[in-house]
């Protein structure tokens, strides 16, 4: 999020947020040695207990008083209406994991995920703390800090085929990442729309340009 105008949170409590956000990189850490049937049960857990509490503020007095009191100050105005009863971004992140580790294979993961995690963070941080040129419906500083962020995460997230052509691919997908970060504002929640996105773009370049990665895909070990 790196909203031109600077929102109703301040930038302390859009830095603790963003913090608890970068905490998130323990997803893919942990899905790196673990196998996808055992990310599968854990997210899902995960993801129960986290949409249970979250809806939970809204219908129960007990569970509101508490989960306002500890997170109240990090959520924005659609994450606090009571008409619409959205959910949060912690759950909208437990949601995208889940639903990534069933859709991709751990490769494209490790990178689409990654690149949310880290690329969104600093995005949000720099956009908020310097963005001065609207560009789309948020700040260019904010945009181009997405993008050099997400190449810096492609160096250091696993390949299949280690050709210049598999780094090209994956930089136009974080490219397309950044775009859907910027645009995505208002209209569905960016922690699912930027990993499904980075992740089809990942997966339709594989089977598009990498003849028998389709094979390589399958195999490997999720």
């Amino acid at each position: 999020m790196n909203q031109i105008d600077r929102g109703t949170i301040n930038y302390r409590d859009e830095l603790i947020r963003k913090m608890i956000h970068l905490c998130s990189l323990g997803i893919p850490i942990v899905y790196y040695f673990i196998p996808r049937n055992d990310a599968i049960i854990i997210l899902s857990a995960m993801a129960l207990f986290a949409i249970t509490l979250d809806l939970g503020r809204y219908f129960s007095p007990g569970i509101g008083r508490i989960f306002y009191r500890f997170f109240g100050f990090m959520l924005r105005d659609h994450e606090l209406d009571q008409k619409k009863k959205n959910l949060n971004g912690a759950t909208y992140v437990l949601l995208s994991a889940l639903l990534c580790v069933i859709l991709f294979p751990k490769v494209i993961f490790l990178t689409a995920f990654s690149i949310l995690i880290i690329s969104d963070t600093m995005a949000a941080l720099i956009g908020r703390k310097y963005g001065k040129h609207k560009f789309l419906a948020k700040s260019l500083e904010g945009t181009v800090t997405f993008f050099i962020t997400g190449i810096i995460v492609i160096l250091f997230t696993p390949k299949l085929v280690h050709v210049p052509a598999e780094y090209y691919l994956a930089i136009f997908a974080c490219a397309v990442g950044a775009i859907v970060e910027n645009v995505s504002w208002g209209i569905a929640d960016d922690n699912l729309s930027i990993p499904i996105s980075i992740g089809l773009i990942l997966w339709g370049g594989y089977m598009l340009y990498f003849p028998g990665t389709e094979l390589i895909l399958s195999s490997v070990p999720n």
